[in-house]
């Protein structure tokens, strides 16, 4: 089997060192060079060809957007961006993720990451996902996003008479019940979620709780970023805060997303119990909380990721109550770990490609 071949790409010596190390340990991957600067970098994928780059954001010359633009563009080359967990840092992950990177790994705090062997195993594991990725579909998805800012526009021309619409479809599923969509997600998620709830009406008739995977720091930003994109209103969820329809909460990093029942009301409850299948917050875990929403009927969304997060909750949302589930495709999904796995529960109501699945949500509520 062919080793990984790597470029990384950090303005520090002493980074650019400690990452080749780690990397080099694992039999996997080849380090075929480093660079300095984005200018740098470019000039050496045209000519020593990688599978992956790690890239720093912040660098002299050409920082890390303006050369992950230049890379998608002039030589298409998965890129697994190193991130800082500052405003700033997190702001400009976002922006990259929508450009077309493959994922991130947040550095550990510190003016220098001595610590940042903690993140050696993720790193590991996102650079073998990424060289197995299609960087054609990573290109195609980020021009997709860039030439869709009237999704807010369109959303919010789902007015009534369409929802009416819908709701001759729905065939009368739900038993007359209040609805939730739940949504699970993880590499490539942050593409994805924009892509889908920027395609809900900020009428919806239902609230939406969300699982991105990804640390603590970078979701409030993720919320921040898509609230202004949606027509809905999308927020970090807060312990205690009401559910309410036309909201979507994203788990914060750190804590699993669950719902309690106080009073004649449903509220956010977030807590640091064990990680679940590596993860914290988790989508089983969200998904099995939900299950206990017995005035409610769920729809479920599975999109984007690598493992089989959400597949366990899945049965659990199906075995107790009315559930709906809809799983990405391969076609779209930038790694086809999370949909697969669900979809081999043989509980899927419906295949979608990731453009379509707000239509598909719609098509229940």
């Amino acid at each position: 089997m062919d080793k990984v071949k790597v470029l990384i790409v950090d303005d520090s010596a002493f980074m650019r060192k400690l990452i080749s190390e780690f990397l080099a340990e694992e039999s996997e991957m080849e380090v075929i060079g480093t660079a300095r600067n984005g200018k740098d970098a470019l000039e050496k994928i045209k000519a020593l060809k990688p599978d992956v780059v790690t890239l720093d954001v912040e660098m002299p010359v050409m920082d890390g957007l303006q050369a992950l633009n230049l890379i998608m563009n002039e030589c298409p080359t998965p890129v697994v961006m190193l991130s800082s967990t500052t405003k700033l840092g997190t702001d400009n992950t976002f922006t990259a993720m929508s450009s077309g990177a493959f994922d991130f790994v947040a550095k550990p705090s510190g003016a220098i990451s001595l610590d940042l062997h903690k993140i050696k195993k993720e790193l590991y594991e996102k650079v073998i996902a990424a060289s197995r990725t299609n960087v054609h579909k990573l290109r195609k998805n980020a021009i997709n996003l860039e030439r869709s800012p009237s999704l807010c526009e369109k959303s919010s021309k789902i007015g009534l008479g369409t929802l009416g619409k819908y709701r001759k479809n729905e065939k009368k599923w739900s038993d007359g019940n209040k609805k939730i969509i739940v949504i699970g997600t993880s590499t490539g998620g942050p593409r994805a979620l924009q892509t889908v709830l920027t395609g809900l009406p900020g009428d919806i008739d239902a609230p939406i709780l969300v699982v991105q995977h990804m640390p603590p720091g970078f979701t409030s930003s993720l919320a921040a970023r898509l609230n202004s994109l949606c027509k809905i209103q999308v927020k970090e969820a807060e312990e205690g805060e009401m559910i309410q329809k036309g909201l979507a909460y994203i788990a914060p990093g750190g804590f699993h997303l669950k719902v309690r029942k106080v009073g004649m009301n449903w509220v956010v409850h977030l807590d640091q119990s064990e990680l679940r299948n590596g993860h914290r917050p988790s989508v089983d875990v969200l998904f099995e909380s939900a299950s206990e929403m017995d005035d409610f009927s769920k729809i479920a969304v599975i999109m984007t990721g690598m493992g089989m997060d959400g597949s366990i909750g899945l049965k659990r949302l199906k075995q107790k109550g009315i559930t709906k589930a809809i799983a990405e495709s391969q076609e779209t999904s930038i790694v086809f770990g999370m949909p697969k796995a669900a979809i081999n529960t043989d509980l899927i109501d419906s295949i979608e490609d990731v453009e379509k699945i707000a239509k598909s949500i719609m098509s229940y509520c």
